[in-house]
């Protein structure tokens, strides 16, 4: 467990040799060196095994174990990465609408970065797409390098809304038509470590949680993305698309390792509940 947050070895997990500079190219690089380094993943809870966010235990997993998390795992773990780069950021909490049919729980945490007076959204941590960093503007816009574009709307109802319009094979599955789609939605109300740790503590053990019964790994490409829910593999990387039923528990526990970097044993894959 580590007291002080080491930068030069988390930035050593991203393949990243420099310190990035505190503006928006830096935190704009250190986002996506962040995405495409580690794993977005929820095997510890499927496992019954919880899930600690504060900052020790997040690096201790996703750094010096070299496992992935979900989101409030990534998010901390990039705060605390931001906070060491002497970025002024805070955490805020979203509402995921993919695949609601009703509203849904704060159960996703991102960062909300000011740089020269202005906000950005930076999010290192939604397991379901790639979200480049954007500016906090009503209509503000931005295009992913897997080609998906994403914009920001003021709601009435819900504060913000964050679109996406792309390729439902850069998603985890969830993206299931052609268009805009409602990503998450989130207001500015200020988030204490309560409750971080009360979003956290819900999705990790609510009995029918997405993440408690489901097992799921996703990784972000250079030009796109590869995700795992339950049996069914994805990927996309440029204009080559691949989607299959893994049927083999073996062919599973060989895929988490060679694509999304994580090691488990053939009793851990069992214990998944996916075959």
């Amino acid at each position: 467990m580590v007291t002080v947050f080491d930068l030069d070895a988390y930035l050593a997990r991203l393949h990243v040799a420099a310190h990035p500079a505190a503006d928006l190219d830096g935190l704009a690089a250190l986002q996506r060196a962040h995405r495409l380094a580690i794993p977005f993943e929820d095997l510890d809870v499927v496992l019954g095994r919880g899930v600690a966010i504060d900052s020790a235990s997040v690096f201790a997993k996703l750094v010096t174990a070299k496992r992935g998390g979900y989101c409030f795992e990534h998010n901390r773990l990039f705060a605390d990465a931001l906070a060491a780069l002497r970025f002024e950021a805070r955490p805020v909490l979203a509402r995921v609408w993919l695949g609601a049919t009703e509203v849904p729980p704060l159960t996703h945490v991102f960062s909300l970065v000011t740089i020269a007076g202005q906000e950005w959204l930076a999010d290192a941590g939604f397991g379901g797409s790639y979200t480049p960093v954007l500016p906090l503007a009503d209509g503000a816009e931005a295009a992913a390098p897997d080609g998906a574009r994403y914009r920001l709307s003021a709601d009435s109802d819900h504060g913000w809304l964050l679109w996406r319009d792309g390729d439902a094979a850069s998603t985890d599955g969830r993206g299931t038509h052609e268009g805009w789609q409602r990503q998450y939605s989130f207001t500015l109300a200020t988030v204490c470590d309560a409750d971080l740790a009360m979003g956290n503590f819900w999705t990790s053990t609510w009995p029918e949680s997405r993440f408690r019964t489901t097992a799921i790994v996703s990784i972000v490409l250079p030009a796109g993305f590869a995700s795992l829910s339950g049996r069914m593999y994805r990927r996309r990387s440029g204009s080559e698309q691949t989607e299959a039923e893994i049927t083999d528990p073996r062919v599973y526990r060989l895929r988490l390792s060679m694509m999304f970097g994580i090691d488990l044993s053939a009793d851990e894959v069992a214990a998944l509940g996916v075959f």
